[in-house]
């Protein structure tokens, strides 16, 4: 069962997806942003979830891929909301087409994804309806949280990992408990899944956050340090300011109060602080423990180890991972 055939299987899918065709201003952009591509990580372990309880995976792919038309969805929307040039290094829809036309499609996009849901069984919609319901609805609330604490100044750690865990988090959940589900797992190795999922999603975006600051600009495919040019409130700038006292709390300041700035001398001055700090040991610290949680959840459903390596091996090089 090896993971590129599951990828590949997901990628011919996701390939043929039929969302409509007049007119062509509603369908191009979804179409557009489906073919950027992406690590399609959310249903790649929805099916390596079910692969843990069968190895019939194949009927589960089409399904499965509500996952992803739900997630591009949601970067539409919020592309918008921040106002972002780029995705993946294309421009993104409302930049090539409008705001009117992405929110539109985006909304389409939301509907596919049910479309998806409802190829299930009658036995299994119901209950997989309902938990898709509460993620999105979550997914949305984090957002919303997201958004107010840019006016924020005041943002408290807790506040923080709350925020991601709704707006990233429950969608990994979401994504490794349907496969559970349409495997026919019991309830308990579906919990333990779900709680896997969104450890290991609150984790990733800790990583995240980490790389914005610390990684390595050719390997991470963005620019570093946009987190510090931008003030966005991450783990590494909520534990500064919690930290940081005296002359380094004015120098950091300075620095988010400051409206004419050089952008590379902001993000080396930033840096510098969180080196001073140790921000960078604290957020892996943070990281590994969600990570842990996660794993260990993972070891605890009901299934023989080696059905659980595949998994564990994505879940290990996401981990790791550079970008």
């Amino acid at each position: 069962m090896p993971l590129a055939h599951m990828l590949s299987a997901l990628e011919a899918a996701i390939a043929t997806l039929q969302y409509g065709e007049h007119p062509p201003e509603l369908y191009d952009p979804i179409r557009y942003i489906m073919d950027l591509g992406g690590k399609r990580m959310r249903p790649l372990l929805t099916l390596l979830s079910s692969s843990l309880f069968t190895d019939t995976w194949q009927p589960f792919v089409r399904p499965d891929i509500a996952v992803e038309v739900f997630h591009n969805f949601t970067l539409m929307h919020d592309d918008i909301m921040d106002a972002a040039p780029l995705r993946r290094g294309k421009p993104t829809v409302h930049m090539k087409w409008n705001n009117s036309a992405a929110i539109l499609s985006g909304d389409v996009m939301l509907v596919a994804a049910y479309e998806l849901l409802a190829e299930i069984t009658d036995a299994q919609l119901r209950p997989v309806l309902k938990k898709f319901n509460r993620c999105a609805a979550q997914v949305c609330e984090g957002q919303q949280l997201d958004m107010n604490f840019e006016a924020r100044t005041d943002v408290a750690e807790e506040e923080y990992l709350e925020m991601i865990r709704l707006k990233t988090a429950v969608l990994l959940g979401f994504s490794l408990e349907l496969g559970a589900i349409l495997a026919g797992a019991s309830e308990k190795d579906q919990q333990l899944l779900y709680k896997a999922g969104v450890s290991i999603g609150t984790g990733f975006q800790l990583k995240d956050d980490l790389l914005d600051v610390f990684g390595d600009s050719a390997k991470f495919g963005k620019q570093v340090g946009g987190d510090i040019i931008a003030n966005k409130k991450t783990f590494l700038l909520i534990k500064a300011l919690q930290l940081t006292e005296g002359e380094r709390e004015q120098q950091l300041n300075n620095w988010l109060q400051a409206k004419d700035f050089d952008p590379a001398e902001k993000v080396q001055a930033v840096t510098s602080i969180y080196g001073q700090l140790g921000i960078r040991e604290l957020t892996e610290a943070k990281m590994n423990e969600y990570f842990t949680v996660g794993l260990q959840a993972m070891d605890q459903v009901d299934v023989p180890a080696a059905r659980k390596k595949p998994l564990q091996d994505l879940v290990e090089r996401l981990i790791y991972r550079e970008n």
